[in-house]
């Protein structure tokens, strides 16, 4: 048998992935909230969990044909690629996160290759504890130099591997070590609480799996938690009066900034900046805030609730407020235009300030909407904080718009109460860790007295470990209790301060009720932490770092590097995450006193490309390709030789939107990988929307992300001229093209697809030779790339017959629109084809005087290329697009007619990847989308239409990824 094991094997990743599948997951997901790994603690553009879990597993799974004498043949290689596919489906849904099952399955296949390439068998399928062992001892370990949120890490854990990360910030380094370092180190064991040790010696008997223990002590620390706090403050928290005389727990105050009027006539007084006077407008269930005037009121003005039915012109009114956002504010009093400029200037001289707007309540039957009363302002005001976070708000006037307008300090975000109340619950923490200590010491567990920090596993580290989640418990309390809150008035609810990545000024904001029950209770954020520990399988250990990636020696290699680094300069993780380290650095720092020794996160080492930090777009661009480029190399020297690097690039949408995949932060990240030696073996697109998602002018949203698989490259890489490069790109690319089409990726993708295989030819070469000897940039290799691909795409066209070159020409210029017959003529007469053949077919409508393609609704129903006497490959895509789509049509159906189609299968699948780049470029959402749908389809309509052929395929109605019958 030939020994493989002389040069690195092809990977799954570097051959073919079920991207479909994969993305349908990674969509799915971002609307899983309770108990997902990305509820622990916000950090910002995680990628997702079933990403992951696929690039990690095909990193790591032989491609069949690494092994041809084990799959004899391409037709073997393929049948177990896409069984190797069915294991990643299988795996990839939410649902499978835990399953054992489906988890041990995915195991053994990394066992497997590894085990082939050791010249050994791997453990048998059905043994996990050996396949287990067998990887956590054979297998390559995976290390993540950018580990952010943790997510690589913690699927390499569920996947059985050492799971290894680091990170410059000690907020993501501490995310990184509750989700995958900190579990394993109690996995299995019972909880120590009161409650848990009763029901024990009362004769429950329970299994806890994973970190279910320390899970259930979280969840009854973090209700402690709060009864203490409510005992302490809760006076702070009044109830309030309903109309019927009842008292009412109150959900949340709203309250509007105010500013000076500049309008000599309003008297000096401070007037309301209220972005909308809505409420609620749930149907039935209205209510306003009208501002009325009051002489006897402060400033001649007091807010008044309504509620009841809404006549349309008044809620366009009330919709629009005070203050908008392009033109600024009007004074409520005198009508005076009130420009940003000028309450910027107030904000900043004079300092804005509060009125309380309306008072949220529980009714009996849901949220009930007050005006203000006076208690209800003068409550609040007795609170003073004993403590407040130290520190000013970056520099940052992208993402930080509050010092505009006075609010320079974090402190400045949180009103008096708000401070009180999490510095109670911070206080609270370090408590809650006594209390814990002594309960594990009631329980007779291990005494170890050496503290988390320093690897301890006994009752100090178990008492520090409840405290870091109880810690996070109140972080999340912190994110929805400050003055950057608004009220959603179509949900009924606060919405949290982080938003998006930034914190922009809000004018009316949401004061909740942190003892409520309601969003921002610490009972909740903690039973929010206890959801996600209980379901971490814990099933391998794994160690998070606090490393500068830049300088990272790797204490551990070799190992199988998977990432997801900055993406220049889309998101400043450092100054965001301030918000939570001057808190956590509050509540832990005698915990984890390594991670919280400075006053804020390290910023000058920071590899994003910012501009005020740097002095100039040209001075951050240099740092960034600098501090890029020496973390790559260093992952290049640390990396295995047996498995590719899987690197995640992020799109920003407007980037590309402007500049396409030249965008100077894409091409400066390109770059930055070519100077460190690697080449680049493919790209994947990962989507984390949904497929018919639409945005603007675009049809479809793009990528989220591009999983960029590298290679090192070679001692002996040549130097070629610019004319040998193109000459290899129109070599090499179209086979290139038609693989990743039979992939399964879609036309919206395609340019991002692209990438991979020609800059598998840029990056081979040691360098690139311009005519005057100059070095060929990452930047000019693209453009190339895109050029050839052009050049490819036009040529497919003279592949059609002349029925479909008419009809794509036609769609170009008119669409589906009608027009004079002499233009149809002029276009027949250039492919030497007459116009009554165009008519015959059905591709065309004869509309005497006029033409037009024949519309997809009007096509028979019962077409198909085997009957029809002169089948087209536009009559393919148009009757397969409509029965897809169709009424009592769907995969199947339109799965018979692409086995019907023979050797026009393959023409037709390129003709629905060249309507949809002219409909995309037209600006036809519609249209373009149902050919983008179609053409991702279309590897899965291979697959039934080849079940039908091999007579495989039964009636069993059909189902999708999770299980829901497909129409």
């Amino acid at each position: 048998m030939t020994d493989p094991r002389a040069t690195p094997r092809k990977k799954l990743i570097e051959v073919s992935i079920p991207l479909e599948a994969i993305n349908a997951a990674s969509a799915r997901e971002k609307s899983i909230r309770h108990g997902h790994p990305s509820t622990l603690h916000l950090w910002w553009a995680r990628r997702p969990l079933a990403a992951c879990r696929a690039v990690l597993f095909a990193q790591l799974v032989d491609d069949p044909s690494s092994w041809p004498d084990r799959f004899v043949g391409e037709a073997a290689q393929e049948v177990e690629r896409k069984r190797l596919h069915r294991v990643i489906e299988a795996m990839v849904p939410w649902e499978a996160s835990n399953n054992e099952d489906i988890l041990n399955a995915a195991r053994w296949e990394i066992a497997r290759s590894v085990a082939w390439g050791l010249g050994e068998e791997p453990p048998a399928r059905d043994d996990g504890r050996a396949i287990l062992d067998y990887l956590q001892t054979k297998a390559p370990p995976v290390y993540d130099p950018f580990s952010g949120g943790g997510s690589i890490p913690l699927e390499a854990q569920r996947l059985g591997l050492r799971a290894y990360g680091s990170d410059l910030n000690p907020v993501a380094v501490l995310i990184g070590k509750a989700l995958v370092e900190i579990p394993p180190k109690f996995a299995g064991r019972p909880p120590v609480n009161p409650a848990s040790r009763a029901e024990a010696v009362n004769g429950a008997v329970r299994g806890w799996r994973g970190a279910q223990g320390l899970a259930d002590d979280v969840r009854f620390y973090g209700r402690w938690m709060r009864d203490e706090a409510e005992r302490r403050i809760g006076h702070l928290y009044p109830k309030v009066a309903l109309p019927d005389g009842s008292q009412a727990t109150v959900i949340a105050w709203l309250w509007a900034r105010t500013v000076r009027s500049p309008d000599p006539a309003a008297k000096g007084a401070m007037v309301p900046l209220v972005s909308s006077f809505l409420l609620s407008t749930k149907e039935g269930k209205k209510a306003w805030v009208e501002p009325v005037i009051d002489p006897a009121a402060p400033d001649g003005w007091r807010f008044e609730v309504h509620t009841g039915a809404l006549a349309k012109p008044d809620e366009e009114r009330l919709k629009k407020g005070t203050i908008g956002r392009s033109d600024g504010g009007t004074c409520s009093l005198t009508g005076t235009p009130m420009p940003f400029s000028y309450i910027r200037i107030e904000g900043q001289n004079s300092g804005l300030g509060t009125r309380l707007m309306a008072v949220v309540a529980e009714g009996k039957r849901g949220r009930v909407y007050l005006s203000p009363t006076q208690d209800q302002v003068d409550v609040p005001a007795t609170a003073t904080p004993r403590w407040e976070p130290e520190g000013d708000l970056p520099n940052n006037p992208r993402d930080f718009k509050t010092p505009n307008y006075g609010m320079r300090t974090f402190a400045s975000l949180f009103t008096p109460r708000q401070l009180v109340a999490l510095t109670t619950f911070s206080d609270l923490v370090a408590e809650a860790r006594a209390k814990v200590l002594g309960d594990v010491r009631k329980a007779g567990l291990n005494t170890d007295p050496t503290p988390l920090h320093e690897g301890g596993i006994g009752e100090v580290a178990y008492a520090d470990a409840v405290a870091t989640y109880l810690a996070f418990a109140v972080d999340k309390a912190a994110d929805r209790n400050t003055t950057l809150c608004a009220w959603e008035t179509k949900m009924d609810r606060m919405r949290n301060t982080f938003g998006r990545q930034a914190l922009p000024m809000v004018w009316d904001y949401t004061e909740t009720n942190p003892l409520s029950g309601a969003g921002g209770d610490i009972a909740g954020t903690a039973f929010a932490v206890f959801e996600v520990l209980a379901q971490l399988s814990a099933a391998s250990g794994g160690g998070i770092s606090n490393i500068n990636a830049s300088k990272n020696s790797f204490p551990v290699r070799p190992i199988v590097i998977s990432t997801d680094p900055p993406y220049y300069d889309n998101i400043g993780y450092a100054d965001l995450s301030d918000f939570f380290y001057v808190w956590l650095k509050r509540s832990l720092g005698d915990v984890w006193p390594d991670l919280f020794r400075r006053l804020t996160t390290p910023k000058g080492e920071e590899l994003v490309a910012t501009p005020y930090r740097h002095g100039g777009k040209n001075e951050a661009e240099a740092f960034f390709m600098q501090g890029m480029g020496e973390a790559l190399t260093a992952m290049r020297k640390a990396a295995t030789d047996g498995e590719p690097l899987a690197i995640y690039y992020a799109f920003k949408q407007s980037e590309l939107a402007a500049e396409g995949v030249t965008s100077a932060g894409w091409a400066s990240f390109l770059q930055a990988v070519v100077d460190s030696g690697l080449t680049v073996d493919g790209t994947w697109p990962v989507r984390t929307e949904l497929a018919n998602r639409m945005i603007a002018k675009d049809t479809n949203a793009l990528a989220s992300s591009i999983v960029l698989v590298c290679r090192k490259r070679g001692e002996a890489a040549q130097i070629v001229t610019r004319a040998d490069f193109i000459r290899a790109l129109k070599r090499e690319m179209p086979d290139a093209v038609d693989k990743i089409r039979k992939a399964g990726v879609g036309p919206v993708d395609m340019p991002q697809s692209i990438i991979g295989p020609g800059m598998g030819v840029f990056t081979r070469y040691a360098r690139v030779l311009e005519d005057d000897d100059s070095v060929m940039g990452v930047k000019t290799a693209l453009a190339l790339i895109n050029r050839v691909w052009g050049e490819i795409e036009n040529d497919l066209d003279a592949n059609f017959d002349p029925e479909t070159q008419v009809a794509l020409a036609w769609f170009a210029n008119f669409g589906f629109d009608a027009r004079a017959s002499g233009d149809l003529i002029t276009l027949a007469n250039a492919k030497n084809i007459p116009s009554n053949a165009l008519f015959s077919s059905g591709v065309f409508q004869n509309l005497h005087g006029k033409a037009g393609l024949t519309p997809r609704e009007a096509l028979p129903r019962d077409w198909s290329p085997v009957t029809d006497r002169t089948p087209t490959v536009w009559e393919c895509v148009q009757h397969t697009a409509r029965t897809l789509r169709a009424e009592g049509g769907g995969a199947e159906a339109a799965a018979k007619l692409v086995a019907a189609m023979g050797s026009r299968a393959e023409d037709a699948r390129a003709l629905a990847y060249r309507l949809y780049e002219i409909a995309s470029q037209k600006g036809w959402a519609a249209e373009a989308l149902i050919y983008n749908e179609l053409a991702q389809e279309w590897a899965h309509l291979d697959t039934i239409a080849a079940d039908f052929s091999a007579g495989r395929r039964n009636t069993a109605p059909a189902r999708d990824l999770f299980g829901e019958i497909v129409r």
